[in-house]
């Protein structure tokens, strides 16, 4: 069966993250993606080395990629680079701004010597403006943006537990990426797309922004969210936390009369609308949790769900591993199968397998053979 980009070479000059994360992406619908890597590789090969000796980071974003070795500052690889553009559909990369330009490859004549390349190029701050040239990682950008001044307890600040937003850098490049190939094959138009990871991060951020505009920044609080309630974690009598969600005053009544069995609670001008209850929180979570310690965990679980009440146990990271709904698919690599979380996006009745994970430089000479007709 054949796959949606079949046939789409991508060019990928890029390292860590987000480019990485589009790019795996692209792959997994069957683009051909070529990898260029410095000698010394992607620095994201280097992490750590928990999936069996490399690292995780790589081996989640690097699958079904082709590594060719490339050295921009030699003739050699400036001809190569070339080459493989001439025949290229995209080109990817999220170097430091002003980097490409000094090895004689500005954006202005990318698009004049390719002009059906989509060229998208990954930033930490764009490419213009007081910040355009510090450098950007994820941490840095949760930091700076205000995502980590929402995170975490109300002692003190906290990074999201993932790279949230490379993560979602690299999704936005995608979409991007797959915007300007349907428009160029409905009318033969090129994209220049820029993605920065302060820009993304800040569109991820519209509520709190807007929340922050009409002066009620919102506070950390948790496992809770600023502006429902309730919705954040109670303990069972059993001691076992639960995260129960409330999102419409339909469920609110159900909570207070099929799991709490206290009707007077629904009906009380303090608690009888979403806003009321954010307002008096302190009291409502008081009352929810008086309800939730008069049983344990499995018996509460069992009356949410009767009551078609959101909830969730708080799990750890280990809890995942064997958790019932988990799906994950073996990824081949160079030391190895190693059992990766599949993509959150599944084509019924189709069978797809994803690529493996090259080694470093793993096709350069056969890259270099077959867009220049010679060993590099």
């Amino acid at each position: 069966m054949s796959l949606p980009l079949d046939g789409l070479l991508v060019v990928a000059l890029e390292q860590a993250v987000a480019a990485p994360f589009a790019t795996s992406r692209l792959a997994d619908a069957g683009a051909r993606v070529i990898k260029l890597e410095r000698p010394e590789g992607d620095f994201a090969r280097g992490y750590d080395t928990t999936a069996k000796g490399q690292s995780s980071y790589f081996v989640w974003l690097n699958r079904g990629k082709e590594s060719v070795f490339m050295d921009l500052s030699t003739e050699d690889g400036r001809t190569l680079f070339r080459a493989l553009l001439a025949k290229a559909d995209v080109f990817i990369q999220n170097l430091k701004p002003g980097s490409l330009e000094k090895l004689g490859f500005s954006f202005e004549a990318l698009r004049r010597d390719y002009p059906r390349l989509i060229l998208c190029s990954i930033s930490g701050y764009g490419e213009e403006g007081d910040f355009a040239n510090r450098k950007a990682y994820d941490l840095l950008i949760q930091a700076e943006s205000g995502l980590a001044s929402i995170t975490g307890g109300p002692e003190q600040a906290a990074r999201v537990g993932i790279s949230v937003v490379d993560i979602a850098t690299g999704a936005h490049a995608a979409q991007a990426i797959l915007e300007a190939l349907f428009r160029r094959e409905r009318t033969g138009e090129a994209a220049d797309i820029r993605v920065s990871m302060f820009d993304t991060i800040a569109d991820w951020m519209a509520v709190p922004f807007l929340h922050a505009a009409d002066g009620k920044a919102p506070q950390r609080v948790g496992l809770a969210h600023p502006s429902i309630s309730p919705y954040g974690v109670f303990q069972a009598g059993d001691g076992k936390p639960l995260l129960i969600s409330i999102q419409n005053e339909r469920e609110w009544v159900k909570l207070c009369s099929d799991v709490l069995e206290d009707a007077d609670f629904a009906s009380d001008p303090r608690f009888h609308s979403n806003v009321e209850r954010v307002r008096n929180r302190p009291l409502t979570d008081a009352r929810v949790q008086q309800g939730f310690a008069r049983m344990n965990r499995a018996a509460l679980a069992e009356r949410l769900q009767r009551a078609d009440i959101a909830f969730a146990f708080v799990n750890e990271v280990t809890d995942l591993l064997t958790h019932p709904q988990l799906k994950t698919f073996p990824t081949q690599t160079p030391l190895g199968v190693v059992d990766v979380p599949a993509p959150g996006a599944h084509f019924m009745h189709e069978t797809r397998v994803l690529g493996p994970v090259a080694s470093l430089g793993e096709q350069t000479e056969a890259v270099a053979r077959e867009f220049l007709g010679e060993h590099p």
